[in-house]
């Protein structure tokens, strides 16, 4: 489905809830991996949507969760919506849940917007109400990133353009400068015949076959950049708009 798992491994729930959780402290409420994800499953259902994929990652001995759910809320043969889920136990992030497109043809991950839910220490009550208010917020995300996708599909882009989008990526830290040449070798030889013109989203599609090999942490760093330089947020995109 797409998460990536360069370190760490992947896990089942099972797994997740056998993880210990640190004790908390008087300004620090650490929460467990499976509360997050037992939340989040709670609001999904809440909201008659079905989980039709799930993917689930531990990194750094257990201290930081990832994870992705696939959900049928949209009627697209293209793209399923994702929810992107992050916690951790060692205060490096926050909770958080994002708003995704799962691209079918390459199963290829695309979060934009913002981490809508941003908590480093909280309860459990107070993780119920949290999370029912993010996944409510994500509806706009997900429209906003649909929308963008489909002018993304018929903006073409010369060599020119993609080479200094490139660099600028890379100056950027969206990627390692040692990855321009991959994201410039799956543009303009995409292993999907989908993304052989040379559009905006073929090219932000190079940048996502290219993030499949980074740890989640990296991974996020360069979503996060790439929902910026391609304006996933609804705002202009940096990439040509600076």
């Amino acid at each position: 489905m797409g998460l990536m798992m360069s370190e760490g491994k992947f896990v089942g729930r099972d797994e997740l809830a056998l993880v210990p959780t640190p004790e908390a402290t008087a300004s620090w409420k650490p929460v467990p991996h499976s509360d997050v994800i037992d939340a989040v499953t709670e609001v999904v259902k809440a909201h008659d949507w079905q989980i039709l994929e799930e993917q689930y990652g531990l990194a750094r001995d257990g201290q930081r969760m990832f994870g992705v759910m696939r959900i049928n809320c949209t009627s697209s043969t293209e793209w399923s919506r994702c929810i992107g889920i992050r916690n951790s136990h060692d205060r490096t992030l926050a909770l958080g849940l994002s708003a995704g497109l799962s691209v079918r043809v390459c199963s290829n991950l695309m979060f934009g917007g913002s981490t809508i839910l941003k908590r480093r220490h909280t309860s459990r009550i107070e993780l119920n109400g949290l999370v029912l208010e993010a996944v409510n917020s994500l509806e706009l995300e997900f429209l906003t990133l649909e929308n963008v996708a489909e002018e993304l599909k018929i903006d073409e882009l010369n060599d020119d353009e993609v080479r200094a989008s490139l660099v600028v990526a890379a100056e950027r830290q969206a990627i390692p400068s040692c990855d321009i040449l991959s994201v410039w070798n799956e543009f303009k030889h995409p292993r999907h015949e989908e993304f052989v013109e040379p559009t905006r989203w073929s090219l932000l599609n190079a940048f996502t076959e290219t993030a499949k090999k980074y740890s989640p942490a990296r991974a996020d760093q360069c979503y996060r950049s790439l929902t910026r330089f391609f304006g996933l947020d609804g705002q202009p995109a940096e990439l040509w708009n600076k």
